[in-house]
């Protein structure tokens, strides 16, 4: 029985904590995450969702602006995109509307977002409320959770119930892959032609 791939991306800031999430909800493990991801690494982990065994493909992205060009051509194919920001960092908040509209200019319409607060375990540097994030993810029509890498608190929740989503609005059987998986070798190959 082969494998549905669903491809998921973490996107926000530099320093949000995308990283950490990911190595924790894969290897279980916060320990060796402080570095900053040079444009863009993903892991792969398999689920059963559904009576189903499902690949999530999980791609890491780099907040910072120099990779930007490179980021945002993985938009394409994304089935789901978790918006991460630091509830201690108001700015990585505010930024979150820039995100979107990223999403927006480069993802796939129908993709499934969801928004995460990270970081909630330090709650006496909190610079962003809990309903500042319900609040803008209820105007754009996305679920919302606060998470810490660290404590591991809703980290596999949240991307559990991503997945389940998706499978909700792109039903695979047993023996198909998920639809709008691109292979990333593809997209590789397909950044090479077009450079010099």
């Amino acid at each position: 029985m082969r494998e549905s791939i669903i491809k998921l991306m973490l996107l926000g800031d530099s320093t949000v904590g995308k990283t950490s999430i990911m190595f924790k909800y894969i290897y279980d493990d916060y320990e060796f995450t402080n570095l900053t991801t040079i444009g863009i690494d993903f892991k792969i982990k398999t689920v059963e969702l559904n009576g189903k065994k499902i690949k999530l493909q999980i791609w890491d992205t780099a907040g910072q602006e120099r990779f930007h060009t490179i980021t945002t051509s993985y938009y394409r194919g994304a089935m789901g995109i978790m918006l991460v920001y630091d509830i201690t960092q108001e700015k990585t908040f505010d930024n979150i509307a820039k995100w979107l509209r990223n999403i927006q200019e480069h993802a796939n319409e129908d993709v499934e977002k969801m928004l995460l607060g990270n970081k909630c375990d330090m709650n006496d540097k909190r610079m962003v409320s809990t309903e500042r994030g319900q609040s803008i993810a209820r105007e754009n029509g996305i679920k919302f959770m606060e998470t810490s890498a660290k404590t591991n608190i809703n980290v596999e929740p949240a991307f559990m119930t991503l997945a389940e989503d998706i499978l909700k609005k792109y039903p695979v059987s047993n023996n198909t892959q998920a639809t709008n998986y691109v292979d990333p070798s593809q997209d590789r190959n397909k950044e090479k032609s077009k450079c010099c």
